[in-house]
């Protein structure tokens, strides 16, 4: 694949809840190699979006493609599709979300080590050579033996990033990954994703951090009301036009 290849492709994705409608035929190309930050106001529908991305939540309507492959459910009238089941997704699409989900019994290293053997398969000395080698990345090899409880939170946060990549993902979806931290304890989880964005990794991040955004978004996607309002690459936030994005981004920037 290019750096131009779509890696994955939305086009009309709606999803309800009850009787309220949070996304609106939502369409978006992820190309791969590119660093995607969706962002705006509570209530926006963002985190639904990214969910959907690898079909935690199913959308009522729409298709979901990656790598080519059909997901979502799509033109159901189209018998052809041949549509992969959601576990095909996410053994290729890595989650990281705003609560760390660690297991509290096991150590940081069992923490990575036991879901690649699930996954993976092969042999418990394989799964903690796996284990260590990420942790190495995040910079917590050092505490591969602790608990969850004996971690801060950002170091928490940095066990499941390097968790969701033990599983040589294509794509990261990381969903507001800082804001359960403590203020300083954030930026030694953004200097995580830095590292991962300049190393190629494709990824889409929900955040509030408007300045990292800045800093690593080549796809801005602005929502508001469960659509997406604007668009537009890593000079977004010096050119964008549209009234409300604008008014968003000068408040929290």
């Amino acid at each position: 694949m290019t750096q131009s290849q779509v890696l994955m492709e939305l086009t009309g994705v709606r999803k309800t809840f009850g009787k309220v409608e949070v996304l609106h035929h939502i369409d978006l190309k992820i190309n791969k190699g590119s660093h995607a930050v969706i962002f705006g106001p509570s209530g926006s529908g963002k985190s639904t979006l990214l969910r959907c991305m690898n079909l935690l939540e199913e959308p009522d309507e729409g298709s979901i493609k990656f790598m080519q492959d059909e997901f979502g459910p799509g033109d159901k009238t189209n018998k052809q599709v041949n549509r992969k089941k959601p576990i095909e997704l996410r053994r290729k699409v890595g989650m990281v979300f705003q609560q760390f989900n660690l297991f509290p019994h096991l150590s940081a290293l069992d923490n990575l080590a036991l879901p690649y053997r699930s996954v993976r398969g092969g042999s418990v000395k394989d799964a903690q050579e796996r284990a260590a080698h990420e942790l190495k990345k995040v910079g917590l090899l050092k505490l591969a033996a602790n608990y969850p409880s004996e971690l801060s939170g950002g170091q928490q946060q940095r066990v499941a990033i390097a968790r969701a990549l033990s599983l040589d993902p294509e794509l990261m979806l990381f969903d507001e990954p800082t804001s359960a931290l403590d203020p300083e304890l954030v930026g030694e989880v953004l200097g995580v994703m830095r590292d991962l964005a300049e190393s190629g990794m494709t990824m889409v991040v929900v955040t509030h951090e408007m300045n990292f955004a800045r800093e690593i978004g080549d796809l801005n996607v602005f929502m508001e009301d469960g659509n997406v309002v604007a668009t537009g690459g890593a000079d977004f936030f010096e050119s964008c036009t549209n009234e409300r994005a604008k008014q968003f981004i000068g408040s929290v920037l």
